[in-house]
C-alpha cells in the first residue's frame, strides 16, 4: 500500500512552508506525481480559565477571507518543542499563561497534500502573563463556556478545523469525567 519516492523536486522555499513535487511509484508500478506542501507544524490549545470557560481569539485570516474564531494557536519556532509553542502562542494571543498544561492529541491538517500537523494542547490554572503579540496579528480574545463554543460550532460560528477537532477532544474528556 506504500508508495516508493523516486523524485523530490523542491519548486518554492517560502518562511512558512515549502512546495514540493514528488515522483511516486504506486504499488502497481505506475509512476504518478504528488504536490506536497512541506510545512513544519503548528500547536494550538484549548485553554479554559477559572470559571470553566474557554478563551478564544478572533481575528481576519486572509487565505479564507474571513475574521475566524479560533483557539490560540501558532507556528513551531526552531528548536521549540509543541509544549512550548502551544504556552508561547497562548500568552501571546491572550495574555495568560498555563500552570498546567497537557497533550490532546493532534491532527493532520490536510494529509492529501499538506505534512503540516498541529499539536493540540490543554492549557489550565491560567494566570495573566503577556508576551508581545506577533506585529502581524490583531487579535480579540473572547471567552465562551464549553457548551456556547460548541454551538458556535453547530451553527458555523466556528468552521476552523483546529479549534473543532480541539473542543470535541476537550469536550470528550470533560464527558469522560
Amino acid at each position: 500500500m506504500r508508495e516508493k519516492i523516486i523524485k523530490t523536486e523542491r519548486i518554492y522555499s517560502g518562511r512558512i512552508l515549502n512546495l514540493e513535487i514528488l515522483d511516486v511509484e504506486l504499488p502497481d508500478g505506475t509512476i504518478q506525481k504528488r504536490e506536497v506542501i512541506d510545512h513544519h507544524g503548528a500547536a494550538a490549545v484549548v485553554a479554559i480559565d477559572g470559571e470553566g470557560r474557554v478563551l478564544l481569539v478572533r481575528q481576519f485570516r486572509s487565505a479564507s477571507r474571513e475574521t475566524m474564531i479560533e483557539i490560540p494557536a501558532g507556528l513551531l519556532d526552531p528548536n521549540e518543542t509543541p509544549i512550548e509553542c502551544a504556552a508561547r502562542e497562548l500568552q501571546e494571543e491572550t495574555g495568560y499563561k498555563p500552570g498546567k498544561i497537557e497533550a490532546l492529541g493532534g491532527h493532520y491538517v490536510a494529509p492529501g497534500y499538506t505534512r503540516e500537523f498541529i499539536h493540540l494542547f490543554l492549557a489550565t490554572e491560567l494566570s495573566e502573563s503577556k508576551l508581545p503579540a506577533d506585529a502581524d496579528e490583531h487579535i480579540e480574545v473572547e471567552r465562551a463556556t464549553l457548551d456556547e463554543a460548541l454551538g458556535m460550532i453547530e451553527r458555523g460560528e466556528i468552521v476552523d478545523g483546529k479549534t473543532i477537532i480541539g473542543l470535541l477532544k476537550y469536550a470528550a474528556r470533560v464527558k469522560r469525567g
